[in-house]
């Protein structure tokens, strides 16, 4: 795993050496690779890569970025891992395609090293950059120059594990494994987007192909950009899709999730036993790919049913017992570490926790500004970074459950959503808002005692953190008219933002351009698709890569293997949601290998006890950012939905413990951005 950087200009003033100014950017992401770095410039053409690696495969020096390919066309910094790049090396020697390596040039005691980048550059060599994307089986972002066409490509992932940042500044095009590597790109003053902002508002992040930056963009996943000498001396601030303006440069997806979605409803598995045996079958693959490295391996593990089941395959193929890593919290109803240590204990693997108090989240939050660059939200930030750094003291590479909701029908919404929406949507408007009240009002009461009206409901059908699901639920049934909008409701968190943010207007997204959406008739899977275009990888993976590489440390998703996604799709509904319970098909695996009554509960979500802390030990710390006076003078946000909401949080009126988080992140990374260039 690595982070790289770059440039591609043809300006001729830079203060410093070219080779200088991308050794200056990757170093500023060498909490991506502190193993090694190295630097490449051809200042005849103006492109420069400059890299950081964290050694997982082949750590010789034969594994040394950036590297060029034999004949020397192509040039690549890389991040990621390719999964089957044993079998590409295969592939390369009995190549059907035009440009095959002549017999026995790549036999293996000719390799220079083991690495999956040396691989990629053969595959370039022999099929090109698109065919050799869509042959590989992996977690990736990289950068890559072709010597002879002069032309710069990008690409990311299938599912977006790794990111990609690029973007006009300064009479030049920059790229980078994050931002911050290219804000040390000589001139950088993008200005923030209030755009951007509004969308940061309503969702926690800033969705792609935004930025918090004017000008700056996120490369989508299962995309490929392109562009020529000619190109970079036009500066597109307000698009990254300019193509038909731009001949010289472009973006094309190379792989469509809504392409497999629809192919995968098309031939629909209904036979439960063949369904769930090719899905075992995908993920034991996919798992055994993602085992492979020349470092320490291990796992987190939550005790719900998506870590628990990798947790379980990884097992059941490993020689030794799996190490695993869990976060527990002392608050009531926030705490699952229990349930991921009976599992370690059934499973035998080597089971560490550590337990959260208030004080390990106040000496995470510095932290947190530049971690992730930019304002993001998801609060989950502060177990998740825990859980990595302490995981990084005995393993270089973790893997997790994540994408499990996404796949197979995990999130609440997918459940209760539809079934809430059909119960009351015959109802007058006005009697629904009625019912909206009462519930927003019930959620007060519950509140009162944790326990509230769980205490008379069986087991199985208790709801984790009820009071809170119920205030939410109230508040996002306001104003809707059809399934659709409820779960667009259910996914904004600030649900007017240009209320809150001055002088900013919301760009379309995917959530509210419908005519891009796929042709799925039933609502669930509606939602399942829009999250694994949107939420997943702007949120939790992008959530989980900052976390994890701010210490240095490799996670891998085995559920997003574009065949285990592929082969999701291909389930009826019914083998994910049953019975009003999701991930069906996961938890029949499960079940063969952990005993069901260790799964079985309500579902909590990996998150932290925010309200009451915001209420207590970090009560000054939000004071000092959410002062009127402070956010008058900023210019960016209205004070005064913002302070109401305090008001009633700190009294104990309403739970606004989310909202006020989504301030409190970007007054937090505002003030970072305080002397920086």
């Amino acid at each position: 795993m690595c982070g790289f950087a770059g440039f591609f200009t043809l300006n001729s003033r830079l203060p410093d050496a070219p080779e200088q100014i991308a050794r200056y950017m990757a170093d500023a992401i060498v909490h991506r690779g502190p193993g090694d770095a190295g630097v490449w410039v051809d200042t005849d053409s103006g492109i420069a890569l400059g890299h950081r690696r964290l050694s997982v495969l082949d750590l010789s020096p034969a594994g040394h970025q950036p590297m060029s390919s034999v004949s020397g066309r192509y040039v690549i910094a890389f991040n990621g891992q390719i999964y089957n790049h044993l079998d590409l090396r295969g592939q390369l020697i009995s190549s059907p395609h035009p440009n095959p390596l002549p017999q026995g040039e790549r036999a293996n005691n000719e390799w220079q090293g083991h690495s999956d980048t040396e691989t990629l550059l053969a595959c370039f060599e022999a099929w090109g950059v698109d065919e050799s994307l869509k042959r590989s089986v992996g977690m990736f972002a990289f950068a890559v120059w072709d010597r002879v066409e002069k032309r710069l490509y990008l690409a990311r992932d299938r599912m977006g594990e790794k990111p990609l940042y690029y973007g006009w500044c300064n009479n030049g095009f920059v790229f980078g494994s994050e931002l911050k590597a290219l804000r040390k790109y000589p001139g950088f003053s993008n200005a923030v987007s209030r755009n951007a902002l509004s969308l940061y508002f309503r969702h926690y992040y800033v969705p792609a192909p935004h930025t918090i930056y004017q000008g700056i963009f996120k490369l989508e996943p299962g995309c490929l950009l392109n562009i020529s000498l000619s190109a970079i001396t036009q500066s597109p601030v307000d698009t990254p899709y300019v193509p038909c303006r731009y001949p010289a440069w472009g973006i094309r997806r190379y792989w469509s999730l809504q392409a497999k979605v629809m192919e995968g409803q098309s031939s629909v598995v209904h036979n439960e036993q063949n369904g769930l045996a090719s899905l075992e079958s995908a993920l034991k693959e996919s798992i055994r790919l993602q085992s492979i490295a020349d470092v320490p391996l291990g796992a987190f593990l939550s005790g719900g049913v998506d870590s628990s089941l990798i947790v379980a395959l990884m097992q059941s193929q490993a020689s030794k017992p799996v190490k695993t890593f869990t976060i527990g919290f002392d608050e009531e109803g926030y705490n699952e570490a229990e349930y991921a240590k009976a599992v370690a204990e059934h499973l035998h693997t080597e089971h560490t926790e550590l337990y959260l108090s208030a004080q390990h989240a106040m000496d995470v939050i510095p932290l947190l500004p530049q971690l992730y660059d930019e304002p993001f939200a998801d609060s989950s930030q502060i177990p998740t970074f825990l859980v990595a750094q302490m995981a990084r003291e005995e393993v270089t590479v973790a893997l997790s459950g994540d994408a499990g909701d996404e796949l197979f029908g995990g999130y609440n919404r997918y459940s209760w959503g539809p079934s809430v929406w059909n119960k009351i949507s015959w109802l007058p408007y006005n009697a629904r808002q009625k019912i909206i009240q009462v519930l927003i009002g019930l959620s007060g009461k519950v509140g009162s005692d944790q326990r509230g009206l769980n205490r008379f409901l069986p087991d199985k059908l208790r709801i984790g953190l009820l009071s809170d699901k119920l205030e939410k639920l109230g508040q996002r049934l306001e104003n809707v008219n059809s399934i659709d909008d409820f779960y667009y409701s259910l996914v904004s968190e600030w649900r007017t933002p240009e209320d809150l943010v001055i002088d900013g207007k919301e760009p379309k997204t995917l959530l509210t351009n419908r005519s891009k959406w796929p042709d799925l008739n039933v609502p669930e899977h509606r939602m399942m698709y829009l999250d694994t275009m949107t939420y997943l990888p702007d949120d939790i993976l992008c959530k989980v890569d900052r976390a994890a590489m701010g210490v240095s440390l490799e996670t891998r998703v085995p559920m997003l293997d574009h065949r285990v996604v592929e082969q999701a799709w291909r389930l009826p509904l019914e083998m994910k949601i049953k019975n009003g319970e999701g991930k069906w098909a996961l938890r029949q695996i499960l079940y063969r290998y952990v005993p069901k009554i260790l799964i079985e509960r309500p579902k909590q979500g990996f998150g932290i006890p925010l309200g009451d802390w915001l209420r207590g030990p970090l009560r000054d710390w939000a004071e000092n950012l959410l002062d009127p006076i402070r956010l008058k003078q900023e210019g960016f946000l209205r004070h005064e939905p913002i302070h109401e909401k305090w008001t009633e949080h700190l009294a104990g009126v309403r739970n606004w413990q989310h909202s006020l988080w989504t301030v409190l992140m970007f007054q937090a990374w505002l003030e970072s951005q305080k002397g920086l260039n």
